[in-house]
Formats: structure tokens, sequence, C-alpha cells
């Protein structure tokens, strides 16, 4: 048992050093190699500790070798440009001035519902709130609000239409159905509801469409009897 907690205090402590050795950003948001490196690391440093029969310098060689390996892949990603966005990627511009660009989503394996979320983290409820949102290359989200944007959130937005399909449950939050913004489509000249990339509607009767690579619109609207949410 002695042996244990001794081999495990060894780790232990050389962990601390790489990790310190490594720079701040490795414990804060880190690049997609410095995620990889972290794992492994964590990963060689339980071998060793669990296991009493391997000799505990191999798992302090692999570490080392790991830290090495990151000082590398660091001065390349500071060094070599062509090979930065190779070994770190680079940032995504999901909504821009025409409105979401739905190619940047699928290279991101995200999709509108998620698009939406980052927003309302961000603090941006409507989709024409903001001018620009991008995702950067170690995942966080950040967007360019348009001016005023506050006065364009007066009630909070739901997903009627995501990629094509309407959303059931937010149709039965509202009390509307799928005939009354099918009207509203074609009045707008959309023939089918697979062309809409997102329909949003607020409590106003203020809607949000963009049909699949077009510019995004904003309607407004009378809801029947006059719903509000």
């Amino acid at each position: 048992m002695a042996l244990v907690i001794i081999r495990t205090a060894i780790i232990f402590v050389t962990l601390l050093v790489i990790m310190r050795l490594m720079g701040k950003r490795q414990i804060g948001e880190m690049q997609p190699f410095e995620l990889v490196i972290t794992l492994l690391i964590a990963e060689l440093a339980c071998i060793p500790m669990a296991d009493s029969s391997i000799p505990l310098l191999y798992g302090i060689v692999s570490v080392l070798t790991i830290f090495v390996l990151h000082e590398l892949f660091s001065l390349i990603d500071l060094k070599v440009k062509p090979l930065k966005a190779f070994i770190s990627g680079k940032p995504s511009v999901v909504v821009n001035k025409n409105g979401i660009d739905d190619y940047q989503l699928k290279r991101n394996n995200l999709d509108v519902s998620d698009l939406i979320e980052s927003l309302r983290s961000a603090g941006y409820f409507s989709l024409d709130c903001v001018d620009y949102a991008l995702y950067e290359s170690n995942g966080t989200f950040s967007a360019l609000p348009r001016e005023n944007y506050e006065e364009m959130q007066t009630s909070l937005p739901l997903v009627v239409i995501d990629n094509g399909k309407f959303d059931e449950k937010n149709l039965s939050l509202m009390g509307l159905s799928k005939e009354f913004f099918g009207k509203i489509l074609e009045q707008e000249g959309v023939t089918k509801v697979k062309k809409v990339l997102v329909l949003t509607a607020d409590g106003a009767g203020k809607l949000y469409l963009q049909v699949k690579n077009q510019k995004y619109r904003v309607l407004h609207t009378e809801y029947p009897e006059g719903k509000v949410w």
C-alpha cells in the first residue's frame, strides 16, 4: 500500500510540473491537439499508478515524451502558418449578413438548434439581432450584435421549422397550426417546407425566415385570436 501511495505521489508531482510547463491555455480553452495530449497524459499516468508491476520510470518517460510532442506541435502551430489550420483548425463564421451559413454549420457537425442554443447562451435570443457569429477553433462561441439589438428582443422566439421539418412541440406551445405558417410560406413564394432552413416566431408576431441558399427575411404577422406569449 505504501508503495502505491509513493508511486501516485511521484506521478502527481510529475503531472503538475508538466501541466504548468504547458502554459495557462492547457487548463483553459484547448486546441484539438492539446485536448488529445491531455487525454493521453491522463491515461499514461494511470497505468503505473494502478499497476505496481510496471516500472515507474516507464510512466514518467511516457509523460515526458508527450510533453516534448506538445512543445513540438505548439512550435509548429506558432511558426508554420500553412499547418496551423490543419493542427488547430480555424474559426467558422456560421452567421453573416445573409443569415445562417448552413455549410459552415455542417462542416462543424452542428445544426440550427445548436446555433440557437449558443446564441441564447451568449445573450442573443433573436437570430436577426446579430450580424456575425462564429465558432473559434477551440470551440468557443462569439457573436457581433447589431446596433440596438436589445430592442429587437421583445419576446422569446420559438423554432417553428428546423431544416425542413415542423417542430410539433413548439407548435403546440404556441397553439398555432402548420396550415397557418404554410400560408405565410406560400405568400413568400416558398412552395415546399423542405426548402426552409429555419423559421422562428416570437410572441409579438415577428418571424425570422431563411430558405436554404437564400438571404434571411424578417416578417411580421398577426396571430389568430390575438395570441401572444
